[in-house]
Parts: C-alpha cells; structure tokens; sequence
C-alpha cells in the first residue's frame, strides 16, 4: 500500500480536528480558556505523539469550578 503525501496530509488534519474538538471540551470543563486549549489541541494534532498527550493531560486535569457553581 503506498502512501502519499496528500493522504497523511489529510490524515494529519483530520487528527488535528479530532484533537481540537477534544481540547475545547474539555477545556470547558477543566480551564477557564477553552478557546485556548482547542487551538493547542489542533496545532499538537499535527505532531502524532504531542496530541494524545495533550488530550491525556487534559483529561487527567482537575476541573474548574466557577463562582456561581460553588454554593455558600
């Protein structure tokens, strides 16, 4: 099976995409920049090994309560 340059492309951005969206949702929970952790989630998903990281950080991160979620 021969691979081109144009195939891993497309695989790398669809990754990249995967990884983006896994950011921004998670972010939402676990940061106070979502917008933030979707755009270094799509960049780490271009280079293989920095994007799983990325989301395995994330994920394993304490979330973020916000004030009106914290009652007195």
């Amino acid at each position: 099976m021969n691979l081109n340059a144009t195939l891993i492309g497309q695989i790398a951005f669809a990754l990249s995409i995967l990884c983006a969206v896994a950011g921004y949702v998670l972010g939402k929970r676990k940061t106070n920049t979502p917008k933030l952790m979707a755009l270094l989630g799509f960049i780490f998903g271009f280079i293989p090994p920095l994007g799983p990281i990325f989301i395995l950080v994330l994920a394993l991160k304490k979330d973020v309560y916000s004030a009106s979620e914290i009652q007195p």
